[in-house]
């Protein structure tokens, strides 16, 4: 598994004015390459942005401009999986090839917040800063420097793939996909269980966010022999919690679903509340 992690600092609000530039490279769950250079960025310095990252006009004023560093841009990001926190770098690296009228990169990006907000669901309205969910996950880091910012960035696309057994090539489809899938259609899915399969005679309602298709998941169900029934009812025998829902659950509110479940085993009745790996595992036996 390698992907880039990228990080830009600019000399005022135009995003094409990078005035530093930090690239990470991670190798197999790891930093395997850092490198970070200031940038002259022929442009003004805003005092807001000196105040945030310390980078003064008179610290670039012999460093190279931009088209001097464009050919290790190309080399190191093109076509690679290339993570940036936020859109921010994306645009300004996009900005700043334009700039000098230089051609586009060309590379699959992937944006760590959008990766946080499915993989955290805490923080899949707020929270989401870098500063706030390095602090949250244990990640040490100075913040404004780019190498600095390109490398927390990279750790937390790290920690999720690690918490969440989401692979790299998964989470570039995940991140299209809405933070609660199971939010995002009312078409209610129902199958009937195959007779000859182990699970016959179980029936499950499925809720939360999934790492598969709803209709993926039916279809597994229903073939382990599961009668598949969209809401919970007296009937249910298993009821599928999404693994980042089961994660959240302690200060959060659980779903309709999930509390209807714990009212009827309240009131006596047979019925399992699962999270969907340990689910996976039991129709694969």
């Amino acid at each position: 598994m390698k992907f880039i992690a990228v990080d830009v600092e600019t000399a005022n609000a135009d995003l094409a004015s990078i005035c530093q530039i930090g690239i990470v490279t991670f190798s197999d769950q790891q930093v395997t390459d850092t490198w970070q250079t200031l940038i002259n960025p022929e442009d003004e310095f805003d005092p807001f942005n000196i105040l945030i990252h310390g980078i003064t006009e008179e610290m670039v004023a012999n460093a190279p401009i931009f088209p001097k560093f464009v050919d290790r841009i190309y080399s190191e990001l093109g076509n690679q999986i290339v993570a940036s926190h936020m859109p921010f770098d994306r645009i300004a690296l996009g900005r700043a090839l334009d700039k000098y009228n230089l051609p586009p990169l060309e590379c699959t990006w992937l944006d760590s917040a959008r990766v946080a907000r499915r993989a955290w669901t805490q923080f899949a309205y707020s929270g989401y800063s870098l500063a706030n969910l390095a602090k949250e996950q244990g990640i040490s880091f100075s913040h404004h420097i780019a190498a600095e910012d390109a490398r927390a960035s990279g750790e937390i696309i790290l920690k999720a793939i690690e918490e969440t057994g989401i692979s790299l090539d998964e989470w570039l489809e995940r991140i299209t996909k809405p933070i609660f899938p199971s939010t995002s259609s009312t078409v209610k899915i129902t199958r009937d269980g195959n007779p000859e399969g182990h699970l016959f005679g179980e029936t499950v309602v499925f809720t939360g966010a999934l790492t598969m298709p709803r209709a993926t998941a039916a279809d597994i169900a229903a073939n382990a022999g599961c009668q598949v029934d969209p809401s919970v009812t007296q009937r249910t025998t298993m009821l599928v919690v999404g693994n980042q829902d089961i994660r959240r659950l302690a200060g959060h509110e659980k779903s309709s679903k999930h509390r209807k479940a714990e009212e009827f085993i309240a009131r006596g009745q047979k019925t399992r509340i699962l999270c969907e790996d340990d689910f996976m595992r039991i129709v694969k036996l």
